[in-house]
């Protein structure tokens, strides 16, 4: 009878956990080779693991939210062409000394007595994991005691921690369990009603309590998504992280978008890629970034972590709003037609959620492209633990002085704003500003005569 471990792959070299989302088989479903079994979250990528192997699932060793290393097994699949392994009560002193078989059939039977309630829990409406549903049935906890329990999960559901709770509670003396099958109160794990006195909270963390809002009929209430949660947590740790500054600076894009009006047909069709302003952009940065390596650092504590390889990040907004930031490794020894080919092969991947965990690993700058929605310019929140990001606006045709050897002239230009933000616990205004300002003139400086 042979039993196959599932183990959790490995998804990068920088990707050591992930935290179960989702089991999309359960325990007794038979599986096919390469059928996704669950879903997984690395940061903000959701992935699926494929079973290596046709057969019965069996056992699953985690719960949903649960974190997993990478090389852990998580189920474990029974290969076809056997029956599913079962635990016989009457084997239990084939692995345990006989006193100790003793003691447990004992404490088995206690529990018979005392909980003379079905643990088959298939009786209930209500959903439970086939983790929370282990761990009842190990501790005696009846289908009447798990259905009043009151989950701290999404929707209501009972959690793994708030079963483990409850059992503490209940050895602890806090609730009781059912003593017979005719006594069968609803038990809620609730902290005892004698409480001991609260402790005065200081003013300055009442000062930093979320103001409440008020709700009405009419306001609809709905919890944030996993990935929603996520940014909310990483943006409000950035803020207070980095002292953020920022820099600005107009840029005349006029021969970029001349050039590219002129090529684009020719590199889709050489190239079989479309030619977007991004790669361009991308472009002229990872030469700014080799020419200003202060702005290609970490920050660990009192330590400067001075990067090696430069590795774009370039933000991108998913169709459901949610934001991520796959990363372009060594940008700078891309020429354009290699960073348009990486560009687009990350943005369609993105939209079509099919980003690897490695994929939004590493970066050690980050771009974001507010134009694309009409913003002129905005104040982008760094990505830690990076110390700089760059806004690019949206190109715009805008009256212009322009200067020649005849005089002064009022033409129409294309021009465009960069906003940088910035670290100044470690970047200072003039590195901050040389930086933006370089990546400007090489936009400026673009030459319309070259190859792609």
């Amino acid at each position: 009878m042979a039993r196959f471990e599932l183990k959790l792959p490995k998804m990068g070299e920088s990707v050591a956990e992930a935290t179960i989302t989702n089991w999309l088989k359960e325990v007794g479903d038979k599986i096919e080779a390469d059928e996704a079994v669950l879903e997984i979250a690395t940061d903000k990528v959701d992935s699926e693991v494929p079973s290596e192997v046709s057969g019965i699932l069996v056992e699953q060793l985690f719960g949903k939210d649960d974190l997993v290393q990478v090389g852990q097994t998580i189920a474990i699949i029974e290969t076809e062409g056997g029956d599913a392994p079962v635990v016989e009560a009457d084997k239990v002193e084939e692995t345990v000394a006989p006193a100790e078989a003793t003691e447990i059939e004992n404490s088995i039977e206690e529990i018979k007595e005392t909980v003379a309630v079905s643990q088959d829990f298939s009786g209930s409406e209500k959903f439970f994991s086939p983790l929370v549903k282990n761990i009842a049935k190990e501790e005696g906890v009846s289908l009447s005691e798990l259905e009043n329990l009151s989950g701290s999960g999404k929707d209501g559901r009972v959690t793994k921690e708030d079963i483990l709770k409850y059992i503490e509670d209940r050895k602890s003396g806090v609730v009781q369990a059912p003593k017979a099958v005719e006594e069968t109160p609803k038990v809620v794990a609730e902290t005892p009603k004698t409480e001991a006195p609260k402790a005065v909270e200081p003013v300055a963390q009442k000062s930093q309590q979320a103001v409440p809002v008020s709700v009405n009929g009419a306001d609809e209430i709905v919890e944030m998504d996993r990935m929603r949660k996520l940014i909310s947590g990483y943006m409000t740790a950035s803020v207070q992280t980095s002292a953020h500054v920022q820099s600005f600076i107009e840029v005349d894009v006029t021969n970029i978008v001349k050039w590219r009006d002129k090529v684009k047909t020719a590199f889709e069709k050489r190239e079989g890629e479309k030619l977007t302003f991004t790669p361009i952009m991308m472009e002229a940065v990872a030469k700014a970034l080799k020419d200003f390596p202060g702005m290609n650092i970490s920050v660990d504590g009192d330590y400067i972590i001075k990067k090696k390889n430069i590795n774009l990040g370039m933000a991108a907004a998913l169709p459901n709003g949610n934001l991520i930031v796959p990363v372009i490794k060594n940008a700078d020894q891309l020429n354009l037609v290699g960073m348009a080919k990486a560009v687009n092969d990350l943005g369609n991947r993105a939209k079509a959620g099919k980003l690897k965990p490695d994929d939004t690993q590493g970066g050690t700058y980050t771009v974001t492209n507010v134009g694309t929605f009409g913003s002129v310019f905005g104040t982008p929140i760094i990505n830690q633990p990076q110390v700089g990001i760059l806004a690019l606006g949206a190109i715009r045709k805008v009256p212009a002085v322009i200067e020649t050897p005849e005089g002064d002239f009022i033409g129409i230009r294309q021009k465009m704003f960069l906003s940088h933000s910035y670290d100044h616990r470690v970047v200072d205004g003039a590195l901050g500003g040389s930086f933006v300002k370089r990546v400007a003139e090489y936009l400026e400086a673009f030459d319309v005569d070259r190859d792609f």
